[in-house]
């Protein structure tokens, strides 16, 4: 209970960060605003927060991949078990690392994280999953603040 209490808060306090816009507007002042500048606003530099990437991501799995990174530990010979694993993180739009456990220090790595060399295992943040187990990963992934489904990208095509 304390450690939920806990991922709450850290949750919580993940958007703090404000960003901050310096603009000249169409009278040649200078404006420094926390709200983005309207269309016609000239020289726009971001002055505070992180930039943005273009990279498809939705604000909250922004977020979430930033406060509680997801890495997921395979090996050569785990099929059925790793390719569910891939494919829940995927269905979800979740970034993610794939570690291959190959190497002695990767081994290592994972005794200290699960107690065993087990595969798959889920890492989100400081948190952990033994096996594959969808229920156990879902959790970790909510607590984390990770969306439910992958965002939809929209044609403007209608069928």
């Amino acid at each position: 209970m304390r450690y939920l209490l806990t991922l709450c808060l850290v949750l919580a306090t993940a958007g703090v960060q404000a960003e901050t816009y310096r603009w000249t507007d169409t009278g040649g002042q200078t404006v420094v605003s926390d709200t983005p500048p309207p269309g016609r606003a000239k020289g726009v530099v971001k002055v505070g927060g992180k930039p943005e990437a273009s990279d498809g991501l939705s604000f909250a799995t922004k977020r979430a991949m930033e406060s509680f990174p997801v890495t997921l530990y395979t090996s050569a010979d785990c099929v059925n078990d790793c390719k569910n694993a891939r494919d829940l993180l995927s269905g979800r739009g979740v970034p993610f690392t794939e570690k291959m456990v190959q190497k002695p220090e990767d081994v290592a790595e994972l005794k200290d994280l699960v107690g065993d060399t087990f595969v798959p295992s889920l890492k989100v943040g400081k948190q952990s999953s033994r096996g594959f187990e969808a229920g156990a990963y879902n959790n970790l992934l909510d607590l984390a603040g990770y969306p439910k489904s992958a965002a939809k990208i929209t044609s403007g095509e209608s069928k």
